[in-house]
């Protein structure tokens, strides 16, 4: 192909791009949609540290002095219970009230009524309730927010914005750290409700924000309702409602909806469907986030600084800050690489890092003992290493490709599912951790050994990143759905170039001659 004709192609590939408007406020939208990752983050991190504070050992354990092995499953891993359930539900909302006003709702109703009771907990049964009803709104929201994301922010940066929804997770679980740190020597109540009751400003700050944002285009084009549709896009890009490129956009948006709709419709038996590759991609979501809490990051910050303690590490609680603060700052890489290399490549590098990390733990604590200095320092150092890796890879990761990979009409059901699959393996996790690293009769006592058990996760995580997870990086959610009918293999995505729209009337003028329209039609498969 000569010079003139590979312009040529380069034309046609680029048709589409907005080229006017300012894509300032869809990014800004996206980022501040982010901030909803704050709510897991932090009641994440929280919990770990309230647990392993004296105050709170010598009252809420039945025995006065230690948590036992089910009731810490218990209070961690009830969290997760409500979060499963309310993922389910969010498409319920989402697809009815809108992307929206589900978040404002579950934020500063359900949520905030789990924080209230959990304030005033002072015993396990109460504070199990409280648990259960945040989880539910922190459910909602996760299943909600990548959806907001994607169908707001510009493509050209859709991946590293969606990032920032792990970033705000990671900045959740620094700032429980620092507020841990800072209470956990009190002799009153407030070493433990302070910490839970701080929640109430996060919570205040997404929805009384959300409240000021607009909903979706996407949302109001599966509405049929234009002019609002319209409005949403103007807001968004800063443009007229009468621009060309905003006509544009919309009418392609509007275009992809209606085939899609004649393809399949939204009920959940289109969601489960083999139609245009919607069972791959349902599959795929599923196992993505459920490998994603199979890394064994939440075992860190769900029990680390137990198991620090447990180590024979002293300072635990300033080890799990500085843990934090390991994960907080390697999501920035991770937010600027995945535009640049793309999702799967990050995906596998992290796989290696974290798997090869793991294993280190693992044998250096077998085979010098936990207790050793040596040892200790070995497992804060790539304990440090695998959380580096997980930040930057898996964490942003996996929101991203189940917020890029489904369809309009399924696409909030589709997510839902997703992030319950999270959430479920997140329950089974935490439950499942003090019965394996506990010692103690019904125990298995493993110890650092648990670390095999999440490397082995890490290697399946890249056999499947590399045959399910297409790359997405710089499509459209319109050209995301092309591409999975036309590229059979995940491995084969890199090299996909989407068809653009004009793209077959340019062919049909007699503006290029029939060679030249061969090699284009070539280059578009």
């Amino acid at each position: 192909m000569g010079l003139e004709d590979n312009k040529l192609v380069q034309r046609f590939v680029n048709v589409g791009e907005k080229k006017a408007g300012s894509t300032s406020m869809g990014i800004f939208v996206g980022m501040f949609a982010a901030f909803g990752g704050i709510l897991f983050g932090y009641d994440t991190g929280t919990i770990s540290g309230i647990m392993a504070m004296k105050y709170v050992k010598e009252r809420f354990p039945a025995n006065k002095q230690e948590f036992t092995s089910s009731e810490s499953s218990l209070i961690v891993s009830i969290l997760s219970a409500g979060t499963f359930f309310g993922s389910l539900t969010a498409p319920i909302l989402s697809d009815r009230l809108g992307r929206r006003w589900s978040l404002i709702i579950s934020s500063l109703v359900i949520f905030n009524i789990g924080i209230i009771l959990q304030t005033i907990a002072t015993a396990i049964p109460l504070l199990c309730v409280g648990r259960v009803i945040a989880g539910f709104g922190v459910g909602l929201i996760s299943a909600v927010i990548p959806l907001y994301q994607a169908e707001t922010v510009p493509k050209w940066i859709r991946g590293a914005v969606i990032s920032c929804y792990q970033w705000a997770i990671t900045l959740g679980l620094l700032l429980a750290a620092v507020v841990n740190q800072a209470c956990h020597a009190r002799t009153d109540s407030g070493s433990y409700r302070i910490p839970i009751a701080i929640q109430f400003l996060w919570a205040l700050i997404l929805g009384g924000g959300l409240l000021l944002l607009p909903e979706t285009p996407r949302f109001w084009v599966s509405k049929s309702q234009e002019d609002k549709a319209k409005k949403s896009l103007s807001t968004l890009r800063k443009l007229p409602l009468d621009h060309p490129d905003l006509i544009e956009e919309y009418e392609e948006i509007k275009a992809n909806f209606d085939y899609e709709s004649r393809v399949a419709d939204s009920s959940w038996k289109s969601v489960f469907a083999n139609k245009n590759s919607q069972r791959k991609r349902l599959a795929m979501g599923v196992f993505i986030q459920a490998l994603q809490q199979l890394t064994g990051v939440n075992f860190i910050f769900y029990y680390g600084t137990n198991f620090f303690q447990r180590a024979g590490i002293e300072n635990s609680f300033v080890i799990q800050l500085a843990t934090n603060i390991v994960n907080f700052g390697s999501t920035i890489p991770g937010i600027i690489l995945v535009e640049i290399v793309g999702r799967r490549k990050l995906l596998l590098g992290g796989s290696i890092v974290m798997s090869v990390s793991q294993l280190i733990v693992a044998i250096v604590g077998v085979a010098a003992g936990e207790h050793s200095q040596a040892a200790n320092k070995c497992l804060i150092a790539f304990v440090c290493t695998f959380i580096s890796a997980f930040a930057a890879t898996w964490g942003p990761g996996a929101w991203i490709v189940i917020a890029e990979s489904f369809a309009l009409p399924v696409r909030q059901p589709s997510i839902a599912l997703s992030t319950a699959s999270n959430w479920l393996w997140n329950f089974a996790i935490a439950y499942a951790t003090p019965y394996m690293v506990d010692s103690g009769p019904g125990n298995a006592d493993l110890g650092s050994k648990v670390f095999f058990i999440w490397a082995g996760c890490n290697i399946l995580g890249f056999l499947f990143i590399y045959t399910m997870v297409y790359e997405t990086k710089g499509l459209s959610l319109e050209d995301v759905d092309e591409m999975y009918e036309k590229c059979k293999h995940a491995w084969n995505s890199p090299s996909f170039i989407p068809t653009q729209h004009a793209f077959q009337s340019a062919l049909d003028s007699n503006s290029v001659n029939d060679e030249s329209k061969a090699e284009v039609e070539e280059a578009s498969v």
